[in-house]
């Protein structure tokens, strides 16, 4: 059995790799639920805790807060647009598979995601911008796919979906009441119903005030 300079066996390597993987997705995802509720200057221990790792891992993950911040928001950024993918390439009507990806938006906490970094640094790191983009482009596919099928509404823009979800998906102030979130998706079911265009044609509710918020009049 060979062993490395640092004295872990070769089999104990891939054992290693895979403990520290784990802890690391263990750490970004309590760090995403801490930040959601309290923001991203939280206690640093409530993240530990939460994983179930001690102050020496998250450190070796993570040197400091801003990485942290940083590797959470990447992750949920990878994980909307991965499920927006996938929405679109299993669903045979358009209208759900928007509906697949603004609900997977919110279940993965788009609305924590807003609050936890200033506009310009998506703009300014590339890493970051790079993510918003994949998630820019799985947004915009959906409502046009929606669109054009003719089970969308035409006088909504991306930019306008992308807002509302955001605000619909913003976490409530900590101590709102347990299990407030199984209203987070019947209120973005209600809202996606009212993009929906019935099989006679129409608007619902009329048309709507001004024109639609394309996602170049989120980023002014």
């Amino acid at each position: 059995m060979s062993v490395t300079a640092d004295g872990e066996t070769g089999a104990a390597k891939p054992v290693a790799r895979a403990d520290r993987a784990r802890n690391r997705e263990r750490i970004v995802a309590a760090a995403r639920e801490v930040f959601a509720v309290r923001g991203t200057g939280a206690p640093l221990d409530l993240i530990t805790r939460a994983a179930g790792v001690g102050s020496a891992t998250l450190y070796r993950h993570f040197p400091d807060r801003d990485t942290l911040v940083h590797g959470v928001c990447l992750d949920v950024a990878d994980q909307i647009s991965e499920r927006g993918r996938a929405a679109l390439a299993e669903e045979g009507d358009p209208f759900e598979a928007l509906r697949r990806f603004a609900v997977g938006a919110v279940e993965e906490g788009i609305g924590a995601l807003c609050l936890m970094l200033p506009d310009h640094l998506w703009v300014d790191d590339p890493e970051l911008h790079a993510a918003r983009r994949r998630v820019d482009a799985v947004a915009e596919e959906a409502v046009r796919r929606a669109q054009e099928a003719g089970r969308m509404r035409s006088d909504v823009g991306v930019g306008d979906v992308m807002v509302a979800l955001s605000q619909l998906a913003r976490p409530l102030p900590e101590g709102t009441g347990a299990g407030i979130e199984r209203f987070t998706e019947r209120h973005v079911r209600l809202f996606l119903a009212g993009l929906e265009l019935p099989d006679g044609g129409g608007l619902p509710g009329g048309e709507l005030p001004g024109r639609p918020a394309a996602l170049e009049d989120l980023r002014r």
